[in-house]
């Protein structure tokens, strides 16, 4: 991949993070990437690595952020190891300016037992590229992989998921909504392998999108490629708009048009947002998505 080898020849910052056997971090854990200074345009680079350790848990947010309204192009690269019995909570929180574009690439590889889920909520920012990549290499893992977007004028968003289920007895689940504005484009192309070996999977895959205007698109290409005879595998997607008959109901117990439909996108998204365990990013992303709708 020519933007990862990009990074890989160019990185001169990121985080290091590695939890150790049998530890249990008592808080989470914050990356923020603030992009400063006076430059006419930027190209940041930053990469991140993380180790937890056999038994570890661990919680991460990780947040991208433009300090001034100069044009900024952020190329990040995300390696997370999880061990045998290693659980890792990640949440990415992308609400950045308009003149700020973000190319995420994120590698995760699971050994036994292991329970590693990512949130990904895209908020704001001119085009934003999430390359999100599992790789399950062993038994009984369990990958969790959910998103939010909510964009609006001519913002982009494209989430470009794999899960590769190389060995028998694991599980994946990937739940992505969209709901997309005036000519706002969206992007889902997820993507579950399962190799002749992993007997016994279960891999769901589910994309649903609202498109508030005519001119905003959405993208959605869910697939499945199994080679295995003993699974159970589903996926699908659903592109629409905002039901007439529940709007009409809301208005007519006396809320108003606005909040009636803010009230129908909210309960859209809101599910995703039950599995996430920090209860005060919980709260965070609750306001920001009030504030978008």
């Amino acid at each position: 991949n020519g933007l990862n080898a990009l990074n890989t020849a160019f990185t001169k910052e990121g985080a290091y993070i590695h939890i150790h056997k049998n530890i249990m971090a008592d808080k989470p854990i914050q990356i923020i990437n603030f992009s400063t200074g006076n430059e006419s345009s930027l190209l940041l680079q930053p990469r991140n690595l993380v180790v937890v350790d056999e038994n570890s848990h661990v919680q991460i947010i990780e947040r991208h952020q433009s300090l001034t309204d100069h044009p900024v192009l952020t190329n990040s690269v995300t390696e997370i190891f999880a061990d045998r019995r290693a659980i890792v909570d990640y949440y990415k929180i992308q609400n950045d300016k308009g003149t700020s574009s973000l190319i995420d690439n994120t590698f995760i590889e699971q050994k036994d037992e292991s329970n590693c889920s990512v949130h990904t909520f895209s908020l704001g920012g001119n085009l934003t590229r999430n390359n999100l990549n599992f790789y399950q290499k062993g038994e009984r893992i369990d990958s969790t992989m959910k998103g939010v977007t909510i964009i609006e004028g001519k913002q982009h968003v494209d989430h470009n998921t794999l899960v590769h289920h190389i060995y028998p007895n694991c599980e994946s689940h990937q739940d992505y909504k969209g709901i997309f504005s005036d000519k706002s484009v969206g992007v889902f192309n997820g993507k579950v392998v399962v190799e002749k070996e992993a007997q016994k999977t279960n891999a769901y895959q589910s994309n649903n999108n609202i498109l508030v205007d005519d001119k905003a698109t959405i993208n959605s290409k869910p697939q499945l490629e199994i080679f295995a005879d003993d699974v159970r595998c589903s996926h699908g997607c659903t592109i629409g708009q905002l039901d007439e008959d529940a709007l009409f109901y809301l208005q007519s117990r006396g809320i108003p048009h606005k909040e009636a439909r803010g009230l129908l996108m909210y309960a859209f998204a809101n599910n995703v947002l039950e599995s996430v365990k920090i209860p005060e990013i919980k709260k965070r992303i609750n306001n920001l998505i009030a504030e978008k709708l």
